[in-house]
């Protein structure tokens, strides 16, 4: 393990949600802050594909290309299309997202959340990921609340 906390990254995660922006921003504000490693990780999992099952191989490739660009278009956002002042790591991965955010921050001095996903119920103050990212994480975490909410 790093000794020294600059060495380790801050993790946020990342989807298509007006919350993962301000979970975002506020993540390369902090890095920047701290002189670390911004890790960005957009987790994805696969629909159920019932008749295209099929077509998997192709559905996949489609889909990756999606995520890829959901990855880059948060990025874009947050930054306001310019050059972020902090070195990213870029983190594509298929995996449930609470999972995928509590294993990139194995050796993260912080991770940041948005409050509310891309999915669920508006209602509730807490997404799912937020919620199991501040019960498991191995780090202190930041709950982002979005603009507006």
């Amino acid at each position: 393990m790093p000794s020294s906390d600059a060495a380790r990254p801050v993790v946020v995660g990342v989807d298509d949600s007006p919350g993962s922006v301000a979970a975002l921003r506020f993540a390369l504000r902090e890095a920047a802050l701290r002189g670390a490693l911004l890790r960005v990780v957009h987790a994805w999992t696969v629909p159920a594909l019932g008749e295209a099952a099929g077509m998997v191989p192709l559905l996949l490739d489609d889909l990756r290309r999606e995520e890829h660009a959901v990855l880059d278009r948060a990025i874009e956002q947050a930054t306001d299309g310019g050059r972020p002042d902090v070195d990213l790591q870029r983190v594509l991965v298929e995996d449930p997202p609470g999972r995928a955010l509590i294993e990139a921050a194995h050796d993260a001095q912080l991770v940041v959340v948005g409050s509310r996903g891309r999915g669920g119920f508006a209602g509730l103050l807490l997404g799912s990921v937020s919620q199991q990212v501040a019960h498991h994480a191995p780090c202190p975490v930041v709950i982002v609340p979005a603009t507006g909410q």
